[in-house]
Formats: structure tokens, C-alpha cells, sequence
């Protein structure tokens, strides 16, 4: 058996967890109201979720190295289905959310372990479109996954959605088992490989990148529905589009960069991307209470979303190939680190009605990214090659 068949089945298991991540962004209105909190406690299901999943996954890369993979992947899986299980019945906010920080303690396991995996079955040449192809699961968690939970959550209960999950999650855990294969395992990680890391200016500045990135989006991307709601009367058929339009663009997105980073290279398809994503903020914020720009805004941001977090992973364990898995795993912690500094930042602004501002400050860190990543193509990798 090939590898292909592999990443098919580490490309279903990043759409769950792509989604188990997500999913609360696509419920906030429903969920809140159901359980009788504020849009922003229910937003702190995303915040708190990030905070775990940033400290998670650094410390599973270097914990559990040297676990077997097909065994790591499938048993988090398995563990995930139980707290989606868990969650349908859960009986109140503080309950939720207990389960929640379960959760996303094992969600932080898969998407870097997954990139590692791939990266030790693909050969050298293949291994950036490998890795691209494997993260094609976080696109179509946007592109198929949160259109549904937004209209699921709406016409069958957030509790649905979460059944579904759990079905979803034992379905992928299966799929690893049966096609990953036995052996997989790399090298115990050290503080010295910490410390090469840390000392490697390439590495540091595109995390950086990614942190900046991150907060930009989840400023808007955490409160996208609601927003949608409260600037433009949004109905959730609407906001059900604007999250299809996101996500297909984001597949696409990750679509086209797998085919031409060969030819173009990894930084330039990274700047492509990531200013996509720039212009697509900056046509948010423009878009006022039009939904048709609203839908455009959506699809230009959503183009550069899953794309520029797929070349930042090529371009890490590019930087440092033999502690790839790490380097992933850090960049993933910075996502997270984004995600809960922008989601709590929106939480504010959202509470005060600074709706408008919120766009503008979600402009504001993907400019910041943008001049980032052309600032990381000056710099030299730890190797002493000029960066990818």
C-alpha cells in the first residue's frame, strides 16, 4: 500500500479535527441561546480550546516522538469521538466546556503528528505536496463542514452537530488504523532539538508570521456569524454561504498551491496566499451591509486561509528537516496562541459594539503577516541555505 492511501485517511482525520476546532464559530447564536449565556462566554469555547491546544502540541512532540504513529493518530481519533459523544449531552455551559478542554487536549495531537507521519512516508521530492495534500482536510473542514454546521446548528440543535462529529471521528479513527502503516516513529526529541529551534531565525520569524496571522483572522473569524447578523441582518441561509464561500475558496486555495509551489516556490506561493487573505479582510471591512460583498470578502479571505498555514509547514520542516515534526508542532502552537489572543481581543470589541473596528484590526495583523513573510525570504535558514 502506498502512502497516497495514508494521507487519504490523515486527510479525513484533519477534517474532523479541523471541525472540532472550528465547529463552535459555525454554532455561537444557536448555542448561546440554548444554553443561556453570552455570545462571548460562548465564544470562550474557541479561546479556552485555544489555550490547551497551544500548550498541547509542543509538548506531545516531544513526548510521544516516539509512539507509533498508526497507534497515536487512531487512538486520538477514538478519544475525540467520546467527547463529541459526551458533549451531545451535555447538561449545561460549565459542563460543555469542561469537555471541550478534554478535547481539544486531543486534538492537539493530530494535525502536527499527521504532518510528521507524512513527511517520513512521502519521498524528499513529493514531501511539500504531501504535506499541502494531508492539510487539504482543514479546507474542506471550512469549505463542506462549517456551511453545515451553521445551518445544522440552526435547524436541528447544536447537540446534533455534535453526535455527527463523534460518528465522523470513529469513521476517520478506522480509516488511519487500516491504512497507516506499523513502525512509524522518529527520533526522541531533546532540549538541544528545542534549542536548535529556538535558535534558528528562519523558525522563529514564521512563527511569528503565524501568530500574527492567526489573531487576524480569529479577531472576525471567531464571531463571523454573529457579525453577519448584527451588521448586515444576516438570515442563516446567508451566513451559511459566506461560510460555504469561505471554505471552498480555502480548498481551492490549498488545491492550487499544492500544483504550483514546485514551480514557484514556497516563499512566493506564501506571499500569494497570505495576501489573499489580506485583501479579503480589507473587502470585509468595506463590505458594510452588503452580502454579496460580505460572500466576495469571504471567498478572497477564505482563497488564502488553508493555502499560506500549508506552505508555513512545508517552509518549517524545510528549515529544519530533521526535527520537522517539532518545528510543525510549534507552528500549530502559534496558531493557537493567535487564535486565543485574537478571539479574546474580538470578545472585547464584539461586547462594546466595536464591530467595524474589529475588521480594521483583523486588517491590521494580516498586514503585519504580509511584511513578515517577505521579511523571512531575506533570512537564512539554520543550514546556512537561503530560506524556501
Amino acid at each position: 500500500m502506498t502512502y497516497r492511501a495514508a494521507a487519504l485517511a490523515l486527510l479525513a482525520g484533519n477534517f474532523i479535527i479541523g471541525l472540532s476546532i472550528l465547529a463552535p464559530a459555525g454554532m455561537i447564536d444557536p448555542l448561546a441561546a440554548d444554553l443561556r449565556v453570552t455570545v462571548r462566554e460562548a465564544a470562550f469555547l474557541i479561546t479556552g480550546g485555544a489555550v490547551i491546544l497551544c500548550i498541547g502540541s509542543p509538548l506531545v512532540a516531544w513526548g510521544a516522538s516516539t509512539i507509533d504513529r498508526r497507534m497515536l493518530l487512531a487512538a486520538t481519533m477514538a478519544a475525540l469521538a467520546i467527547c463529541h459523544a459526551a458533549s451531545a449531552l451535555a447538561p449545561s455551559y460549565g459542563v460543555l466546556l469542561s469537555i471541550r478542554l478534554v478535547e481539544m487536549a486531543f486534538a492537539a495531537i493530530f494535525t502536527p503528528q499527521a504532518a510528521s507521519a507524512i513527511a517520513m512516508m512521502a519521498p524528499e521530492r513529493e514531501r511539500p505536496g504531501a504535506i499541502s495534500f494531508v492539510f487539504l482536510g482543514w479546507s474542506l473542514a471550512a469549505a463542506a463542514g462549517l456551511p453545515a454546521v451553521a445551518w445544522a446548528s440552526n435547524e436541528y440543535g447544536w447537540r446534533g452537530v455534535h453526535g455527527a462529529l463523534a460518528v465522523g471521528a470513529a469513521f476517520a479513527g478506522l480509516l488511519v488504523w487500516t491504512t497507516v502503516p506499523r513502525g512509524l516513529k522518529s527520533a526522541a526529541m531533546s532540549l538541544a532539538s528545542w534549542s536548535t529551534l529556538l535558535r534558528s531565525r528562519l523558525v522563529l520569524i514564521l512563527l511569528l508570521a503565524t501568530i500574527f496571522a492567526s489573531t487576524g483572522q480569529f479577531v472576525i473569524f471567531t464571531f463571523f456569524g454573529p457579525l453577519l447578523a448584527r451588521t448586515a441582518d444576516a438570515t442563516p441561509t446567508e451566513i451559511a454561504i459566506c461560510f460555504a464561500a469561505f471554505g471552498v475558496a480555502g480548498f481551492a486555495g490549498n488545491v492550487v498551491a499544492s500544483r504550483i509551489v514546485g514551480r514557484v516556490g514556497v516563499l512566493n506561493t506564501s506571499l500569494i496566499f497570505f495576501a489573499a487573505m489580506l485583501a479579503g479582510a480589507v473587502i470585509w471591512v468595506l463590505a458594510g451591509r452588503s452580502i454579496p460583498l460580505a460572500i466576495a470578502a469571504s471567498a478572497v479571505w477564505g482563497l488564502g486561509f488553508a493555502a499560506s498555514n500549508s506552505m508555513q509547514q512545508a517552509r518549517l520542516a524545510g528549515a529544519v528537516p530533521a526535527i520537522a515534526g517539532a518545528a510543525i508542532a510549534l507552528n500549530s502552537s502559534s496558531i493557537y496562541v493567535g487564535q486565543a489572543a485574537g478571539s479574546a481581543l474580538g470578545g472585547v470589541m464584539f461586547d462594546h459594539g466595536l464591530y467595524v473596528a474589529m475588521g480594521w484590526t483583523g486588517v491590521t495583523f494580516l498586514a503585519l503577516t504580509l511584511g513578515t513573510i517577505a521579511l523571512s525570504g531575506r533570512i537564512k535558514s539554520g543550514a546556512g541555505t537561503a530560506a524556501a
